[in-house]
C-alpha cells in the first residue's frame, strides 16, 4: 500500500475520531438486509433530526474509537456496521428513538450497542431511552403541568359565577 493511501486512511480515521469525541450519543447498528430505499429513508429522517450515520470499515472504527478514547465497543465492531451519532446535547434520545423505530419496523436492523454521554449502553437501555419523549415533548408536558392549576382555578371561578347567575334568576 502506498504512503499516500495510508496517509489518506489515517486522515479519515483522525477525522472520524474527532466526530466521535464530540458525540453525545453513539449507536452501533447492523443494517444489512435493509433495502436502499429503507436506508435512504432512515438517513433522511436522521439528517432532519441533526443525527449522522456513517458506514466505515470496522478496522477504521476500532482505530477511531481508540483515538477518541472510547473503550468497550470493540465487540460491536463486527460484521456489517453503521455508526449513528449526534453531538446535539439538547436531545440525545433522538438517535435511539429513530433507530428503535426502524428496528421495530424492519426485523433485519439490529442495534448492537452504544454509548451515551461517555457511558457504555446496552441494547435494552437504548430501547428504554427511545421510549422517553424528546425535548419538545417533555417541554410540552411541563407546560401542561404548569397550566393545570390555573386552568382548574379558572374552571372553579366560572362555575361559581354561573351558579350565582342561576341563583339571581
Amino acid at each position: 500500500m502506498s504512503k499516500a493511501a495510508i496517509a489518506a486512511k489515517e486522515k479519515l480515521v483522525d477525522a472520524f475520531a474527532e466526530e466521535l469525541k464530540a458525540a453525545k450519543a453513539i449507536l452501533i447498528i447492523d443494517y444489512l438486509g435493509l433495502t436502499v430505499e429503507e436506508v435512504t429513508a432512515m438517513r433522511k429522517e436522521l439528517r432532519e433530526n441533526d443525527v449522522k450515520m456513517k458506514v466505515i470499515k470496522n478496522t477504521y472504527l476500532r482505530r477511531a474509537a481508540a483515538k477518541a478514547g472510547i473503550e468497550g465497543l470493540d465487540d460491536a465492531f463486527v460484521g456489517p456496521t453503521a455508526v449513528v451519532y449526534t453531538d446535539n446535547a439538547d436531545d440525545i434520545t433522538e438517535p435511539a428513538r429513530i433507530v428503535s423505530k426502524y428496528e421495530d419496523n424492519f426485523e433485519v436492523l439490529n442495534i448492537k450497542g452504544g454509548m451515551l454521554e461517555g457511558k457504555l449502553t446496552s441494547k435494552e437501555e437504548i430501547k428504554e431511552l427511545a421510549a422517553i419523549p424528546g425535548r419538545e415533548g417533555l417541554l410540552s408536558m411541563l407546560v401542561s403541568v404548569l397550566q393545570a392549576p390555573v386552568r382548574d382555578f379558572a374552571c372553579v371561578v366560572k362555575a361559581v359565577a354561573d351558579s350565582k347567575d342561576e341563583a339571581a334568576e
